[in-house]
């Protein structure tokens, strides 16, 4: 059987901290400013988590999430790890991950491969069952203005 599902997230960029550094897919792209957030606040990580539970029908991020936070884990690496290990219960095989992320900065371009490989190494597949894609969306909403990053993915896997 084939499922399809997708996955969403979306932070705020917080301009003032310089000690969480900026994570995206696993990668610290920058260190002169990071998300809003409990955790790391990887939107990335956090729409595969979400598209991951979509297939799986256990939402990790919120009261699981959560209560890993009060823990003290606050990389959203071991976020994805949890969802990953329930699809793996049921014997899922991620046949392809597309990804879109939407932001003014930081630039992608150069990023994108390094990426990939992250999250490749997470889910165990190779890097050329994911697609990634970035966009300003013409500066429309406030992650085309420079006030944060969404992401949108669309995961498809076998079970």
């Amino acid at each position: 059987m084939i499922k399809v599902s997708i996955g969403q997230d979306s932070h705020r960029f917080d301009f003032e901290d310089k000690q969480k550094g900026l994570m995206v897919g696993g990668v610290c792209l920058s260190q002169e400013y990071c998300f809003v957030a409990n955790s790391d606040g990887d939107v990335l990580l956090h729409a595969v988590t979400n598209a991951i539970s979509g297939v799986t029908g256990r939402n990790i991020l919120g009261k699981v999430a959560d209560k890993m936070c009060k823990l003290g884990i606050t990389d959203s690496k071991e976020y994805l790890r949890t969802a990953w290990e329930d699809l793996d219960s049921l014997g899922g095989k991620i046949v392809h991950l597309s990804i879109s992320v939407e932001a003014l900065q930081p630039k992608l371009e150069g990023s994108i491969l390094q990426i990939k490989e992250s999250l490749a190494g997470l889910l165990q597949i190779a890097t050329s069952q994911i697609g990634l894609t970035a966009t300003t969306g013409e500066g429309l909403t406030d992650f085309g203005k420079g006030l944060g990053m969404q992401v949108l993915c669309v995961l498809t896997v076998e079970i």
